[in-house]
């Protein structure tokens, strides 16, 4: 039995079998899904496919699950289920579909499951794969944004391997490999800035969704992506990285490094600071999840400082980009109050991408879903359905809020 600390946090993990692998992807037809499936069809050898899920792209499914010969495919949405069964017909897959069907996917034994589905939709079949006790890659932000607390005391509950797979905490868990939390004292997140980082305030204003999706290091989802340009990624990040290394928001920063070459910079109380770099793909910090504790062979870009010829760092700019000050403003706040602010984002993302809303009326849209939240934000849910009743009431809220931005915009 092998043990793993993360920071406060014991986790385990079985002996290496000489068996393949048993892996399931819960967000299969995703960026990440996709770079997780392209690593395992590179070693089919060392992993067997249990479940994949998608959210309604049933042919995109169908394909991954018979290229993979997954034993389960589950489509989310329940009107895309009979053509991913009419795809698997005769394939020997099992096809499911619902929010029900999901969870069971997740549940379905495995020694490894990413959990990739965007969104609050991830938070019940993420923590069905944590009550596994085996290894659960997250890469889904609600769950710890939304219900940090819970989230962490199923992890700990279950003895579960978490392994984080934003690049950024991945680096974290790689620059402290153990450590004790006392030795630390900052973990400084790294962040490119986005395509606008050195626009000014007046034409942030003029942003379109297509110049905002044009991010100029990473390929990620439409979601993330726009997070990306607003920094709300980060500051999303900083909560994740206070729930899973159990790390005071004072203790936690965020450096704009435009190469995206340096993830994460850990300093220690001697003053030495580690940090950990490799190129932008997303297959490096997924590799090192699929193989840990161990490493594997990842067909990524090989790091050449010389060629780089210089690797810049600046502070973030909190008067353009305020959803780092936002995150800060929940941390303090506690409760329910980041549950308010992933609700209201997912919201407000949305409503810019069908171009209800300009892009600096994203975070704007948030704060003012935070302002008018305080009744719900000053609780502390026990369960996750308290948190998805709170992320509900958020949404509403957001809604409310957009509509009287909608009326504002007219009247001007």
């Amino acid at each position: 039995m092998t043990v793993l600390a993360v920071q406060s946090e014991t986790v385990r993990l079985s002996s290496p079998a000489t068996r393949p692998r048993r892996i399931s992807v819960l967000g299969a037809t995703g960026s990440i899904g996709e770079n997780t499936l392209d690593l395992v069809g590179r070693d089919p050898t060392s992993f067997a496919v249990v479940a994949l899920t998608g959210g309604r792209n049933a042919t995109r499914l169908a394909e991954l699950a018979v290229k993979h010969r997954a034993e389960l495919a589950v489509v989310a949405d329940e009107t895309c289920y009979a053509e991913l069964r009419a795809r698997l017909s005769g394939t020997g897959i099992e096809a499911a579909a619902g929010a029900d069907a999901l969870v069971e996917a997740a549940s379905r034994p495995a020694d490894w499951v990413m959990a990739a589905i965007v969104g609050a939709a991830g938070l019940k079949p993420t923590l069905a794969a944590v009550r596994q006790g085996t290894c659960t890659a997250l890469a889904n932000k609600e769950c710890l944004v939304s219900a940090g607390p819970i989230f962490m005391r199923e992890v700990a509950r279950h003895e579960t391997a978490l392994l984080p797979v934003d690049s950024e905490h991945s680096a974290a868990m790689q620059a402290m490999a153990g450590d004790a939390p006392e030795s630390i004292e900052r973990i400084c997140l790294t962040a490119s800035g986005g395509p606008f980082r050195s626009w000014s305030l007046a034409d942030m204003e003029e942003v379109t969704p297509k110049q905002a999706l044009a991010h100029p290091n990473w390929s990620m989802g439409p979601k993330v992506t726009i997070d990306s340009a607003t920094l709300m990624n980060k500051a999303l990040e900083l909560i994740e990285a206070h729930h899973l290394f159990s790390v005071p928001a004072e203790r936690l920063s965020v450096l704009i490094h435009p190469q995206s070459i340096v993830h994460c910079l850990v300093h220690y109380r001697d003053g030495s600071v580690l940090a950990q770099m490799s190129c932008p793909d997303m297959r490096t910090p997924i590799a090192y999840s699929l193989a840990w504790p161990n490493r594997m062979q990842a067909p990524t870009a090989r790091l050449d400082l010389a060629s780089l010829g210089a690797l810049t760092f600046e502070a973030p700019d909190e008067d353009r980009f305020p959803a780092l000050r936002l995150a800060r403003h929940v941390l303090a706040a506690g409760g329910s109050a980041s549950t308010v602010l992933n609700a209201a984002n997912e919201v407000a993302v949305q409503a810019f991408l069908d171009g209800r809303i300009g892009f600096l009326g994203i975070a704007a849209l948030v704060e003012a879903t935070l302002g008018r939240s305080a009744h719900i934000s000053a609780t502390s849910p026990d369960s996750v359905d308290e948190v998805l009743a709170i992320d509900a009431e958020a949404r509403a809220i957001a809604l409310s809020q957009l509509r009287t931005f909608a009326q504002s915009a007219q009247a001007r």
